[in-house]
């Protein structure tokens, strides 16, 4: 992971800079007049404002000063010091309850505030809680110990500000390479990236130098879970709790750290008890209705959810996860509720977005398609604004996939990789029937349903390397390179890596999507596993990624020509493994199974070298955890309800199908 080199500041950056130095020079009156003139060119910039604040608190112009202060809350509610500066302003005003309030949000937000530490030790002094002092005086110590340069970044990444983080710590770490906080600082400017890979070894090596280390071993388990390595992560919190057992972020994280590796019972029973103890808790309310919708307990889930909206009434997730039970109704007070929170001022983005979606959803089902297409057009534009999303590094991985693994290349490495049969992989788009094809093989007794697995993905970061150039990416170049035994290596590693999350059938799913982009990989590890390639009409699978806000990934799905473009790629990529694999793959068209369900289920189970079993007719009595947003839907009766759904939108989906071209036809 390396920082990109400094680009010039900007016009804004350098009045920024300059309002800066105003202050430190106590030149307030000339801080605040470039501060207000370039507050209306700019009137959400954050350092802008918070300048504008500060100058206004030393010419004593306090109420204006938290004014500003309030809407900086507004744009930047995590920035750390305008909680900092509102304590300052009511020290000033001799407010000492509202000063230890606002100082305590600060170091909420920033352990690293020294400043806040300090007051907060002063006013707790004052009101007469010395234990609160006594606390407030360790941080002052901790913060006083700490290198400039470890504390600096230490506040510039708690504020967001991540590259000047990272380009703050990378020198001083170079010179100091053994120091274990700025080892830490470094690995969770990784986390906050996105380069799980580099914080998992950065982490590892913390805690292997420092190993009662506790607030690294924890930044440790949750690499290891971004990484989906559910196993060790709940080996490292299970030491965590062995020396502080009532530790509610350690139990949290445990609970998470079993709905991983797929034991949503214990999930369950540890989300419970934590709620025991914080029954107000969204989150937690939100968790147990998660937990309970992959049991298929419903109208429990039903009533956790609309607990989790009861809690905090914004919580635009509670609504959503609702909407993506699939079958549930929202009532009129619903739908009134979630149109205020949406169109609230104060509403958070995140929020907003997720009740976009949930009345797109409610909407659909009163029969409005005009108006459940603009929310869904709301939704989605919000969310692509902060997605890094970019199509054409699919594409380019779609080129280099196919001049590497051609049929040539196939056929010289025809006795590579490791000989299970095990894995039946199914791939495709989301939104495409794949966890229809699940629940149909989970529902034979041989075959053992899990869900969307990442060990391939993981698997690809790690055959990349530290290589971070999109443009000249190492895989799947590197599938050339390596030699023969390095392939048997990975079918056996992940065969072991999954078995966490197996029983003891014969065969198992991994349905991860996007592994259709890996199939040349998944071919050189385990030549005789089962490949199926899930395939729905292409306006109708289009749309229906349009209408669905992912937990996460997916990012290809936020806009109608990045779907459309990531169809094409997906068409043009699955044509190439048919051409350099003939026969290697199944194809099954979500329509053709929904018309001739036996035949198609008959024509599978013959593919996965299986005996027909009645059952897999009966999937809809199947009971197993399903983790998609096609839970509930599997669980009824074969029926035609969502095959032609997109026609409703036809109007408005002129975009969609110019983009997709010759396929929309």
């Amino acid at each position: 992971m390396t920082a990109e080199a400094a680009a010039p500041a900007s016009p804004v950056e350098s009045e920024v800079r300059r309002i800066r130095v105003l202050l430190e020079q106590s030149r307030f009156d000339e801080a605040l007049k470039a501060a207000e003139a370039q507050s209306r060119l700019t009137p959400d910039n954050r350092d802008v404002n918070y300048g504008r604040a500060v100058a206004l608190r030393y010419l004593q112009r306090v109420p204006e000063a938290l004014s500003v202060l309030d809407h900086i809350e507004k744009t930047h509610p995590g920035f750390s010091r305008l909680y900092q500066e509102r304590g300052h302003c009511y020290v000033t005003l001799r407010d000492a309850p509202r000063a230890i309030e606002a100082y305590q949000a600060a170091v909420n937000r920033n352990p690293a505030l020294s400043a806040s530490w300090a007051k907060l030790q002063t006013l707790y002094r004052m009101v007469g809680q010395p234990d609160n002092a006594a606390i407030a005086a360790s941080h002052v110590e901790v913060t006083s110990k700490l290198p400039a340069a470890v504390l600096n970044a230490t506040g510039l990444l708690c504020d967001g500000d991540v590259l000047e983080a990272e380009m703050l710590i990378r020198p001083y770490l170079l010179q100091h390479p053994q120091d274990v906080e700025a080892m830490r600082l470094l690995a969770r400017i990784a986390l906050e990236r996105d380069v799980v890979h580099d914080a998992d070894v950065l982490l590892a090596a913390v805690v292997e130098l420092a190993p009662d280390y506790k607030a690294a071993r924890y930044d440790y388990a949750r690499a290891l879970m971004r990484r989906h390595k559910y196993g060790p992560a709940l080996e490292q919190i299970e030491i965590l709790l062995a020396a502080e057992p009532d530790n509610r972020l350690y139990r949290t994280a445990r609970a998470t750290a079993y709905v991983g590796i797929g034991d949503h019972e214990r999930a369950l029973v540890l989300y419970q008890d934590l709620l025991r103890g914080a029954p107000q808790s969204a989150d937690l309310h939100l968790s147990i209705a998660h937990t309970l919708k992959t049991l298929g307990r419903r109208d429990e889930a039903i009533d956790a959810y609309r607990a989790a909206a009861a809690a905090r009434p914004e919580f635009g997730d509670a609504y959503w996860s609702l909407a993506n039970l699939k079958t549930y109704r929202f009532t009129d007070g619903e739908i009134e509720a979630m149109r205020t929170h949406e169109a609230a001022a104060g509403t958070a983005r995140e929020d907003r977005y997720h009740l976009s979606f949930a009345l797109g959803k409610a909407l659909e089902d009163r029969g409005d398609f005009e108006q459940s297409f603009r929310c869904y057009e709301r939704g989605n534009a919000l969310r692509r604004e902060e997605s890094q999303y970019d199509p054409a590094f699919v594409e380019r991985n779609t080129e280099l996939q196919k001049r590497v693994c051609t049929r040539e290349f196939f056929e010289s490495r025809r006795a590579v990789g490791c000989p299970s049969t095990d894995p039946i992989f199914i791939v495709g788009l989301p939104r495409s029937g794949s966890t229809l094809i699940e629940q149909i093989l989970a529902s034979h007794s041989q075959v053992e349903g899990t869900m969307e697995l990442s060990e391939i993905a993981t698997y690809t970061v790690d055959l990349e390397g530290r290589n971070r150039d999109a443009t000249n990416r190492r895989y799947p170049r590197v599938l050339a390179e390596l030699p023969a035994e390095e392939f048997s290596r990975l079918g056996e590693r992940y065969i072991a890596d999954t078995r966490v999350y197996r029983g003891g059938k014969p065969f198992f799913i991994d349905k991860m999507p996007n592994n259709f982009r890996h199939i040349g990989l998944i071919h050189l590890m385990l030549p005789n596993a089962r490949i199926i390639d899930a395939r729905r009409e292409p306006m109708a699978c289009c749309f229906s990624n349009f209408k669905q806000l992912f937990a996460s990934g997916q990012e290809f799905t936020y806009s109608l020509d990045d779907i459309a473009r990531y169809y094409r790629t997906y068409v043009e990529l699955m044509a190439h493994w048919d051409a350099a694999l003939p026969g290697r793959i199944l194809r099954v068209r979500h329509e053709e199974l929904v018309e001739d369900l036996e035949g198609n289920v008959r024509r599978i189970l013959d593919y996965c070298g299986l005996a027909f079993e009645p059952a897999c007719l009966e999937f809809h009595r199947t009971e197993r955890h399903v983790r998609t947003a096609s839970s509930e839907q599997v669980r009824r009766p074969i029926n035609r309800d969502g095959i032609d759904q997109w026609r409703h939108y036809e109007p408005w989906l002129g975009p969609l199908r110019n983009a997709l071209g010759p396929l929309a036809q």
